[in-house]
């Protein structure tokens, strides 16, 4: 009950401070850039969400990270705390490519539209596409993706079978793909819970696996590539 509570109130402080903030952002037309408003906001919500329940990531790989170079950052998925990582640790300017359903989050479903983070509706392919059309042209502008090519949380903490869109936008912007493992995270807070356990979470950064010169049809040995990585550095199957 106390873990549950201390979880919402983190949320409605730390969102209600900064999303509020990036509406205003928006609304008064602040342009996008590295280190501006929407990404401080989006990293210091994830910090104080992390401290506030007690959370701590420990990085590994932490010299594959280049902020100043665009990536396709590729993650298991397995807790929501896993985007918490992400944000905290993760440098430069990254968005994520998220389940449309999102939107109807209080605040933060505005929000993420309004930092330019990217919805995509894969049930309708047409609306897929489009999506990671957009994704891959914000790229080609400096900033970095974060996808999850499992689609959606995991039940179990196992690595689930990937989806082949997220790649094909690394290919389509022509940036280094870099898988992104989350490592402890289903342990503290599984899918459905709202009761996150403190604790400590793995984030383990694999090699940049180059897509330079790469076509659509390599898009299932890039993720066959990528989920080789991932569970090298320690994901369960």
């Amino acid at each position: 009950m106390i873990r549950r509570l201390r979880y919402l109130v983190a949320y409605v402080v730390y969102m209600g401070f900064w999303g509020s903030r990036v509406l205003l952002a928006a609304l008064f037309r602040v342009r996008q850039r590295t280190g501006g408003i929407y990404d401080r906001a989006a990293r210091e919500w994830a910090r104080g969400m992390l401290r506030a329940l007690r959370i701590t990531v420990q990085v590994e790989g932490r010299e594959h990270l280049d902020p100043s170079r665009p990536a396709v950052y590729i993650s298991n998925h397995a807790s929501q705390i896993d985007i918490w990582a992400i944000l905290a640790e993760i440098p430069g300017t990254i968005r994520f490519v998220y389940k449309k359903g999102m939107d109807w989050i209080p605040l933060m479903g505005m929000a993420m539209r309004a930092a330019r983070h990217i919805p995509i509706k894969r049930q309708v392919k047409s609306a897929a596409f489009a999506a990671y059309d957009e994704a891959a042209a914000y790229i080609k502008e400096g900033s970095s993706a974060v996808v999850f090519p499992e689609g959606t949380r995991s039940r179990d903490g196992r690595l689930q079978p990937f989806k082949k869109g997220p790649f094909v936008l690394a290919i389509a912007a022509q940036v280094p793909v870099i898988p992104v493992l989350c490592d402890g995270s289903y342990e503290l807070m599984p899918r459905g819970s709202w009761s996150p356990r403190p604790g400590t979470v793995r984030l383990a950064i694999g090699t940049p696996i180059p897509t330079t010169g790469f076509d659509y049809a390599a898009r299932s040995e890039l993720a066959e590539r990528s989920r080789a990585v991932l569970l090298a550095l320690g994901a369960k199957q």
